[in-house]
């Protein structure tokens, strides 16, 4: 899976660059990205995630922020650095310690909280949250010349309820606080409070949100060795909150954190998350996800299952990328990373044995009239697979004859039917003959 990077003209003379992502899991191939914060401004998402680089340590390195965009959680744009821990007066950039940050609207600025450890603390270094200020979601974000009084953490998480009244959540000490915040936005205006009535154990990256009058709080959470995402409700943005129970499973591979947010977007509810995808072997180089979350009748959250598939259409004129796949054959299918030195191109699917199948669903075939497939592959021998839809028995799009040859090349074949609308593609192995895919593309 590779992304294609270009630069255009935003607006107030920004440059932009645009990454197509194609809303799989993870959604941001070019970078490491962590931590995610994800908003609705201005009828479109504004993620916020932290930005992890690999600095020779067995450590966590972040030194900027990076805000990403989309406005059908397919294409996102990465509009640059927005902060860099370099141009903020009382960060010690000696520590790399720009950690999970969030933005929130007020009247017609956007405030951006993000936490650092200081450098005027002589004997401790005691993180701090700190407040950027800008006329846009995309920046340009001015940070303020000191961090804000009297919170000490991070991953500080700022809301505000329908009466206008702003809170600010954070971590510390393996704790989660609260506070009302003044009408500023930047100095508190109660003293921090600690929730209380949480599970015992290792809490950190607090995310609130309201729907229906309830009040969600939901954090990370150790129960065993990794961190859960897990939520409590209460009546009122400052508690008391009632433990409900996991929204996602500890992770299966062994990532050791996950942080997250929660937002609805167009009728639809959403979970933002982090895995280690493009670094099995270092789990503190992450990459932001993204899954359907759903309710029950009773307002409770059903537990959300991580996909590869992640959300949102991907159009039949888009590569593809079947590796991302959203339902696969019990023996046969294998995914591999295209090129082990440099795991940022992503994935490729390996079908060994005749039958080996793999299925990728929500392709938009709109009434474009598609007319052949393209597909990247590679074959020691020649033999065929077929492109079915809806189902492995669905009706065969196209049966494809496979070449021989040791390196990529791209096979154009003709359709035996011409889907329309939406459909599932599955990709079914026809012969014996082991063949590696990179990608489908119709047109």
């Amino acid at each position: 899976m590779k992304i294609a990077c270009f630069h255009v003209i935003g607006s107030l003379c920004l440059w932009l660059c645009f990454t197509g992502t194609f809303a799989q899991n993870p959604l941001i191939m070019d970078q490491f990205t962590a931590d995610p914060s994800a908003r609705v401004f201005k009828d479109r998402v504004y993620m916020y995630p932290s930005h992890d680089e690999n600095c020779g340590t067995d450590w966590f390195c972040m030194k900027d922020y990076h805000v990403f965009s989309s406005q059908n959680l397919t294409d996102w744009t990465d509009h640059g650095v927005i902060i860099s821990q370099g141009t903020v007066p009382w960060v010690d950039s000696t520590f790399n310690s720009l950690w999970a940050p969030d933005c929130i609207k007020k009247d017609s600025l956007y405030y951006f909280y993000f936490p650092a450890i200081t450098r005027n603390q002589s004997k401790r270094r005691m993180p701090q949250i700190g407040v950027a200020v800008s006329n846009y979601p995309y920046g340009p974000f001015k940070p303020e010349p000191e961090p804000m009084n009297g919170v000490f953490g991070i991953d500080p998480n700022p809301f505000i309820d329908k009466d206008g009244q702003a809170y600010l959540y954070w971590a510390a000490h393996r704790c989660l606080y609260m506070a009302r915040l003044k009408e500023n936005m930047k100095e508190l205006a109660s003293e921090p409070k600690e929730v209380k009535n949480l599970p015992s154990g290792f809490k950190e990256g607090p995310y609130l949100f309201e729907r229906n009058g309830s009040y969600y709080f939901s954090f990370p959470h150790v129960i065993k060795k990794t961190e859960a995402i897990v939520y409590a409700i209460g009546k009122n943005p400052m508690g008391p909150f009632e433990y409900k129970g996991i929204i996602m499973d500890e992770s299966p591979t062994g990532c050791w954190t996950n942080h997250h947010s929660i937002l609805e977007y167009q009728g639809h509810w959403y979970l933002f998350y982090h895995h280690n995808d493009l670094s099995p072997d270092f789990d503190k180089n992450r990459s932001v996800r993204a899954d359907s979350l759903f309710f029950n009748e009773d307002g409770t959250i059903q537990k959300v299952i991580p996909t590869l598939r992640g959300v949102g259409l991907t159009s039949a004129m888009q590569k593809i990328q079947i590796d991302r796949f959203s339902k696969i054959s019990d023996k046969g299918t294998l995914i591999r990373f295209l090129d082990e030195q440099n795991k940022m191109d992503g994935w490729k699917t390996i079908l060994n044995v005749k039958g080996a199948w793999i299925q990728y669903n929500s392709v938009d075939f709109g009434d474009q009239k598609v007319k052949s497939a393209n597909i990247k592959i590679i074959s020691e021998k020649t033999g065929h697979i077929e492109l079915r839809i809806d189902d492995v028995e669905g009706p065969v799009v196209a049966h494809i004859k496979i070449t021989q040859d040791e390196d990529w090349h791209i096979i154009n074949s003709a359709l035996d039917i011409v889907p329309a609308g939406i459909h599932d593609l599955v990709v079914v192995q026809e012969s014996d003959v082991p063949v590696e895919i990179d990608w489908i593309r119709f047109e």
